[in-house]
């Protein structure tokens, strides 16, 4: 098929590709959309069109596979919406400066209750919490790697066991 013949059934066909968007869309503005894109990605791929196949089929599955992909890429990354009545706050990397009252209690707790954990166990921890991989505690620290992966597992026993009314 010729690249004027190809443009000239792409056309003819506007009406039913705006129906099926509708359709998969619900929402006119969506659909318009959704067709523009089928058009351009046809005009684009034009000579992948084989002869003597159904035309309308074959635009119609391009707009569902674009639909598909576009649903999605939505569902993986959620729209949000800002209620701010202030714009200023977009794009402040600041946080609030206060914590609630009880936030510091139990992050007290919390330090409190690490620092019972007996040094064996809490040093290799307190690395891990810090950024540390277990291999380069397992090196700073002299002991094998197995040994450092089992202290901190019995590191996080202990506090669960001592926090559990916090879990």
């Amino acid at each position: 098929m010729e690249h004027f013949e190809f443009i000239k059934n792409l056309l003819s066909i506007q009406c039913n590709m705006l129906s099926y968007a509708r359709l998969l869309t619900s929402d006119i503005d969506d659909a318009r959309d959704l067709t523009q894109d089928t058009t351009l990605k046809a005009l684009v791929n034009w000579r992948k069109y084989i002869d003597n196949t159904n035309f309308k089929g074959w635009i119609l599955t391009i707009m569902r596979n674009i639909f598909i992909n576009q649903y999605r890429k939505m569902s993986r990354c959620p729209m949000v919406n800002d209620t701010t009545d202030s714009q200023f706050y977009i794009n402040n990397g600041n946080e609030p400066t206060s914590q609630p009252a009880d936030m510091d209690a139990s992050v007290g707790e919390i330090n409190g209750a690490i620092n019972l954990i007996p040094d064996e166990l809490r040093r290799p921890f307190s690395m891990m919490l810090a950024g540390y991989k277990y291999q380069e505690i397992a090196e700073r620290m002299s002991l094998p790697i197995g040994t450092v992966k089992s202290r901190i597992f019995a590191a996080r026993q202990r506090l669960q066991s001592s926090l559990a009314g916090y879990l």
